[in-house]
Parts: C-alpha cells; structure tokens; sequence
C-alpha cells in the first residue's frame, strides 16, 4: 500500500486495548538516516474551542500501529496518559485546603 503523509492526516486513531479514541494524527517523525516513518504525533481534543490551545501531542511508535484503515488507525497499546501541569490557579486554591 503506497500512502502519502497528507493522506495519514486527520486520520482517527483508535486503540485496540480499550476502544479509546486517542485523537486525530497531525504530524509524522520520519527517520532520516533510514528514511523510514518511525512514530506518528495525535493530537487531542482542542480546548475550550482551540482559545487556550491543546494538550502536548502522543507520540504513537511505528511498531505499536497494528492496522491503518482508509479512514482509522488501530493502534495496539494506548500511550501512557501525561499529567497535566498545574496552574498557579491550582496551586491557590489546593494550598486553601491542605493541612
């Protein structure tokens, strides 16, 4: 199967583990010295309507895809979750009801 990055794009990623969407594929990481695509980047779900920006992206390992369909990505395992940063709003108000 040939296939241009531009057609990966927007492509739904699905994992197979739990039946989660992880989010849409934005970008690739292509390793130049092999000239192979080794890792796709998801992107998540835009926050408050793309005002306050996105979470980092996944990287998603070549060899963790399993099945790359015309309009989804199955994708083996899911990425492990990334902790969100805490604000300084956070940190007011959890420094309010700690001991």
């Amino acid at each position: 199967m040939i296939c241009r990055v531009s057609d990966l794009q927007r492509r739904d990623v699905i994992c197979l583990k739990d039946g989660a969407r992880l989010g849409t594929v934005g970008d690739v990481e292509l390793d130049t010295g092999t000239a192979r695509l080794s890792a796709v980047l998801v992107y998540g779900r835009p926050r408050f309507f793309g005002l306050i920006g996105r979470p980092q992206p996944v990287r998603v390992a070549w060899e963790d895809i399993s099945l790359l369909g015309a309009d989804t990505i199955l994708v083996k395992t899911a990425p492990a979750p990334q902790r969100r940063r805490e604000g300084a709003v956070t940190r007011f108000f959890s420094s309010l009801f700690t001991d």
